[in-house]
């Protein structure tokens, strides 16, 4: 029973700082964590995968990633709001995760405002 209380722990833990980083972003966006920490079956190995959607992210994908400046062990997944509604009309993985399982950290865009 300790292990999983630790667990739960470490968890809100990661969703706090994953919070206080997406709140330092200085333009709208909504953030989503996806993945293995929002379906709680992370290990020592997981990064943490946050889904950060924008109308304000450049058309090149390393140049948002420097717009965002992620922590250490955050794997960011930058997309702009055509390239996220596109995902889900396809309904990918990423789009399905964030709609499902996805714990939303922030939404300035209204996009997850049904969860």
């Amino acid at each position: 029973m300790e292990v999983i209380k630790e667990r739960i722990k470490q968890r809100e833990k990661i969703i706090r700082e994953v919070r206080r980083w997406v709140k330092s972003i200085q333009f709208t966006v909504t953030a989503v964590i996806i993945g293995s920490y929002a379906r709680g079956d992370f290990n020592i190995w997981s990064d943490v995968d946050v889904l950060l959607i924008s109308d304000r992210f450049l058309e090149n994908p390393l140049e948002r990633l420097r717009q965002i400046d992620p922590l250490p062990g955050v794997e960011a997944i930058p997309l702009r709001i055509d390239e996220f509604i596109k995902l889900r009309e396809k309904k990918n993985l990423i789009a399905v995760e964030a709609d499902t399982t996805g714990i939303v950290v922030r939404d300035d865009l209204g996009i997850f405002s049904h969860k």
